[in-house]
């Protein structure tokens, strides 16, 4: 009998590919599964409410792999997923222009948040503009973290940053290579600055006494989301996939994005594919 569940084991672990990738969570219990990359709307449970009311209607199980956006592209890529939900627009235009990836589509936004300490020692909230706020953090050598892991907030970031006159670096530029909600804590708890998206925001800032919003609002902090899907691949997987995505566009998935975090923390944390980000 032990035998016999040992070869069943072996059978089994040879039907996987050799880059399997691990589900930091899974949804539903259907009998196709699709793998998607994401990072903050699956760390705030947004998309599992959409693989919840998606799985409903379909035979699916959603496998959520944690990742940032370059990671995400990076495992659609390479085929570890068949799709992914990110926030950096330059990249995603490549991975379609270069073939391996297709039906990019806009699925809803937020807002970049410059928090930081309420004494602001850099006095950021006075800046014109987001390249101010930073470059006024660069000349007092405030303490500012950094993701430091090519993520959509990290892109941005360094977006921001290359407009200013300063190249981040040294003693006061501390980087984390952790994810958003980690390096808001960490945030909290050295007072420094960082720019956080703000459905993280809205979800962590009761927990975050030493911190404040002190820039918002700069055109450049708007943060699109998109979702792409793989073109090779498990062909019900990219199935799923395509439908899943016309799913988060459609009334029914924009009614769970746009209302998502209004009932647990008094604000919604997305603006829909019709609307301006406002948070």
């Amino acid at each position: 009998m032990i035998l016999r569940a040992s070869i069943l084991t072996l059978i089994g672990l040879a039907a996987l590919p050799a880059h399997a990738t691990q589900c930091k969570a899974s949804y539903g219990e259907g009998g196709i599964t699709f793998r998607l990359a994401t990072g903050s709307p699956g760390e705030l449970g947004l998309l599992q409410a959409l693989a919840e009311r998606f799985n409903q209607d379909h035979d699916s199980r959603l496998c959520w792999v944690k990742a940032g956006s370059g990671k995400s592209l990076a495992l659609l890529k390479s085929g570890d997923v068949e799709m992914a939900m990110v926030h950096a627009p330059a990249a995603e235009k490549r991975a379609v222009q270069e073939g391996w990836a297709t039906q990019r589509s806009l699925i809803g936004s937020n807002e970049f948040y410059l928090v930081g300490p309420h004494a602001d020692p850099a006095q950021v909230e006075q800046a014109g503009s987001i390249a101010q706020a930073y470059q006024r953090v660069a000349d007092n050598r405030a303490l500012f973290l950094s993701r430091g892991d090519n993520s959509g907030t990290h892109k941005k970031e360094l977006m921001i940053w290359a407009l200013t006159e300063h190249q981040p670096g040294g003693q006061w530029y501390r980087v984390t290579g952790k994810f958003m909600r980690a390096t808001l804590q960490q945030a909290n708890k050295q007072h420094g600055y960082f720019m956080t998206d703000s459905s993280t925001w809205v979800a962590e800032k009761a927990k975050l006494n030493n911190l404040k919003v002190l820039f918002s609002g700069d055109p450049i902090l708007v943060n699109t989301y998109h979702a792409l899907r793989a073109v090779d691949g498990n062909p019900r997987a990219l199935e799923l996939s395509r439908q899943f995505i016309d799913f988060v566009g459609s009334d029914t998935g924009q009614a769970i994005l746009t209302t998502y975090g209004q009932e647990r923390y008094g604000d919604a944390m997305y603006t829909g594919i019709g609307g301006k980000a406002q948070h």
